[in-house]
C-alpha cells in the first residue's frame, strides 16, 4: 500500500492544531513555533504532492486513495488532485507559515484579559489558522461531494472566532463599539455562507437521489457520475439538471464572492486582523472558484452553458462594482477587500469564457491573487499596527521614514493592478484573451476594471506614503526582521511567475483541457478570411 500523501497533508495541520491548543497556557512562544513547524510541515508534504503529479499522465485524478465510508448512502472517503488542486493546494502551504508569522504578536494583546486560565489565546489563534487549512487541504482533495460538502461548510466554525474573536483591535473607536462590529462581521460571514451550503446540500441530496434512481446505487463520487453521464448511463433532465447546478453554483458564488453575494466580504475582512484577512481572501474563497471548475462544470456541463450569459454579466459587474467601490474607499482594509471582490470576478468570467486561455488564466488568477493580496493585506497590517488607524487620510509621507515597507506595499499594489513583469499580470492578460475570443463585448468591458485598479492603487499609494510627512507617522519604524521574513519571499514569488510562469501553467493546463472536454467546449476559431491560395489548397 502507497503512503497516503494527500490524507497526510491534510491531516499534519490538524494534529498541528491538536496540538497546538492543548500547550500550557504560560507555553505561548512554544505553541507559536510549534503550530509555524507543523505549517512547514504541511508544505513539505505540499512540495511533495507537486513532485510526484505528472502532469502528462492523462489522468484525470492522480494520487487518489479510496475508502468505503458511510457505504449505505454511498459516501467514499475518496480523494484525488488534478494540476489546478495541486496548485492550490501549494497556495495554501505557501501562505499559511507567512499568516502565522505575520499574526506571531496578534493574540498577546488578549493574554491576561480573561482571569479564566483555561482561556489561551495565543494556543487557540494559531490552532485554528492550522485547522482552517486542514479543512481547505481537504475541500481541494475530495472527489467524493458528500465529503468535499463537509469540509466546505466546517471551515466556515473556524473562520468565525478567527473573525469575531481575535479580530482586529487597531481602530479608533471604543472598544465595546469595536466589538461589537467584529461579532456582526463574523456572524453576517457565518450566515450568508451557511444559507449557501443549506441550498447546495438540497442539491447534493437531489444529486444522490437522481444516481440511486438510474444507476441502481445512489453515489456521490465525482468520477463515477461523470464516467456514467459520459457512456450515457445517467441523463439529467433539464429542468433538473439546471436545478441542481443552480443549488451548487449559489454557495460557489457567495463563497467566491460574486456580486451581489459579495456583501459579508468587505466587513469580514475589515474587522479582522491582517493575517485572517488574508486567510478569508486568499486561501477560504479560492474553494468557491475552485469548485466551480471541479463540479459545477464537470457535474453539470449543459446547465453550465445554458447559466453562463447571467454569469458573466454578473462577473462584469463584480468587476466594476468592487473596483469602483475600492477608489471610493476610505479605510485600507476595505479597499483591499473591495478589489478583490474585483478580481475574483475576473476569475470567475475566466472561468465560465469556456475557452482554454479563460480557464487556465482563471486558474493562475487564483493563486496570483493569493500571493499578490497577501503581500498587500500583510504589509497594510505592518503599516496599521504601528500608526494604530485604517484610516488612508491618517496617514502620508511614511516613505520618508519607513522606505522598505513604503518600497514593498508599492510593489504589491502594482501586482494588485497586474503590472507586466508581475505574476498577475499573466493570468488576467489570459482571462481577458480567453474572454475576448467568445465575448467581445465582456471582454472589453472587462478592460476597464485594470484602468480603475490603477486609479485605486496609485491613488492609495500617493495619500499613504508620498506627500508632507504627518506627524504622528514621523517616528515609525521600518519593516523588522520578521516581518522582512514574511514579506519579501512573497515579493520573490510575484517577480518570479511574472517572468516565468511555466512552472504553474506547465500542471494547470492539463486539467483546464480535461474541463473543457468535460462541458464538450473547443476555443472558437479565429474569424480570419482565407486568401485565394488558401482556398485552393
Amino acid at each position: 500500500m502507497s503512503f497516503p500523501l494527500l490524507t497526510a497533508t491534510a491531516a499534519i495541520p490538524a494534529v498541528g492544531a491538536v496540538a497546538t491548543a492543548a500547550m500550557p497556557a504560560a507555553r505561548r512562544s512554544a505553541a507559536k513555533w510549534l503550530a509555524l513547524a507543523f505549517a512547514l510541515a504541511t508544505l513539505g508534504l505540499a512540495a511533495a504532492q507537486l513532485v510526484r503529479f505528472d502532469p502528462g499522465s492523462g489522468r484525470a485524478f492522480q494520487l487518489t486513495e479510496s475508502h468505503a465510508w458511510i457505504a449505505d448512502f454511498g459516501v467514499r472517503y475518496q480523494l484525488g488532485v488534478d494540476g489546478i488542486a495541486v496548485a492550490l493546494i501549494g497556495l495554501t502551504a505557501v501562505l499559511v507559515p507567512f499568516v502565522i508569522l505575520a499574526g506571531w504578536h496578534d493574540a498577546d494583546v488578549l493574554e491576561g484579559a480573561e482571569p479564566n486560565r483555561r482561556w489561551r489565546p495565543t494556543q487557540g489563534f494559531f490552532a485554528l489558522i492550522l485547522l482552517v487549512e486542514a479543512m481547505v487541504v481537504m475541500a481541494f482533495e475530495a472527489t467524493d461531494v458528500f465529503l468535499f460538502y463537509l469540509f466546505f461548510e466546517a471551515m466556515l466554525v473556524p473562520m468565525y472566532f478567527l473573525i469575531g474573536g481575535f479580530g482586529d483591535r487597531a481602530g479608533q473607536r471604543p472598544e465595546q463599539e469595536a466589538a461589537d462590529r467584529r461579532s456582526h462581521a463574523a456572524v453576517k460571514f457565518l450566515l450568508y455562507n451557511l444559507a449557501g451550503g443549506l441550498i447546495m446540500l438540497a442539491a447534493v441530496i437531489g444529486l444522490y437521489a437522481v444516481t440511486a434512481g438510474q444507476l441502481g446505487h445512489g453515489t456521490f463520487s465525482l468520477t463515477e457520475i461523470v464516467q456514467a453521464r459520459a457512456a450515457g448511463r445517467l441523463q439529467l433532465a433539464t429542468t433538473t439538471e439546471r436545478a441542481l447546478f443552480l443549488g451548487f453554483f449559489f454557495a460557489f458564488a457567495v463563497k467566491a464572492p460574486l456580486w451581489p453575494l459579495h456583501t459579508w466580504l468587505p466587513g469580514a475582512m475589515g474587522e479582522s486582523t491582517a493575517p485572517v484577512a488574508v486567510l478569508i481572501t486568499a486561501v477560504v474563497d479560492k474553494v468557491g472558484t475552485f469548485a466551480m471548475l471541479r463540479f459545477c462544470l464537470q457535474l453539470f456541463p449543459a446547465a453550465s452553458k445554458w447559466a453562463t450569459p447571467v454569469i458573466v454579466v454578473l462577473a462584469l459587474v463584480s468587476i466594476l462594482y468592487g473596483a469602483l467601490l475600492a477608489v471610493a474607499q476610505r479605510d485600507i482594509k476595505r479597499l483591499i477587500a473591495y478589489a478583490s471582490i474585483s478580481h475574483f470576478g475576473f476569475i470567475i468570467l475566466g472561468v465560465f469564457a469556456m475557452t482554454t486561455q479563460g480557464q487556465s488564466g482563471a486558474t493562475l488568477y487564483m493563486v496570483n491573487h493569493g500571493i499578490s493580496t497577501a503581500a498587500l493585506m500583510l504589509i497594510a497590517g505592518f503599516l496599521i499596527s504601528r500608526r494604530g488607524s485604517r484610516l488612508i487620510a491618517d496617514y502620508g509621507g511614511v516613505q520618508k521614514v519607513a522606505p522598505v515597507l513604503a518600497g514593498t506595499f508599492l510593489v504589491a499594489g502594482l501586482a494588485t493592478l497586474s503590472l507586466p513583469g508581475l505574476a498577475p499580470f499573466v493570468s488576467e492578460f489570459l482571462v481577458l484573451v480567453g474572454t475576448f475570443s467568445r465575448y467581445p463585448v465582456a471582454g472589453g468591458i472587462a478592460t476597464l476594471g485594470i484602468v480603475l485598479a490603477a486609479l485605486y492603487v496609485l491613488v492609495l499609494y500617493q495619500r499613504t506614503m508620498t506627500g508632507p510627512l504627518k506627524e504622528p507617522v514621523r517616528a515609525m519604524p521600518d519593516l523588522r526582521v520578521r516581518e522582512l521574513a514574511v514579506v519579501a519571499p512573497l515579493i520573490a514569488l510575484l517577480l518570479f511567475l511574472g517572468v516565468y510562469p511555466k512552472p504553474l501553467t506547465r500542471i494547470v493546463n492539463p486539467a483546464v483541457e480535461h474541463t473543457m472536454s468535460q462541458v464538450s467546449r473547443t476555443d472558437p476559431r479565429p474569424d480570419v478570411p482565407l486568401t485565394d491560395a488558401e482556398v485552393a489548397k
